[in-house]
């Protein structure tokens, strides 16, 4: 369960917040493994290291992380989605009156 939240992470934008404390305390256990560099509060019982936290940020997975997330072939062998998408802005060629791509020269001024 631990490694799909590493998954979500890598696939995310960082920093990412959590506030779930099941993913909370799963942040707590990565960071402790060494896998991401992650801001947790400290648990309201320190006796008992547990409590109400209201939220944790991971800020970055580390190379560590990042070789955990290999020996699981993630991420895939696919390039990302967005270096596939077209760029939004395009020259678009607008036909001319003669039909051609080009302007012709009707008018000429005056000399």
């Amino acid at each position: 369960m631990t490694m799909n939240l590493l998954k979500q992470i890598a696939g995310s934008r960082l920093p990412v917040t959590f506030y779930r404390t099941e993913d909370i305390d799963q942040v707590r256990v990565l960071r402790a493994a060494g896998l991401v560099v992650a801001l947790v509060p400290s648990p309201s019982d320190p006796l008992s290291l547990s409590g109400s936290a209201l939220a944790a940020q991971v800020l970055a997975v580390t190379q560590k992380g990042r070789e955990e997330l290999a020996k699981f072939n993630y991420p895939e062998s696919r390039p990302p989605r967005w270096r596939n998408r077209l760029p939004r802005i395009t020259a678009r060629l607008r036909p001319y009156a003669n039909g051609s791509s080009q302007p012709t020269r009707a008018h000429h001024l005056p000399q």
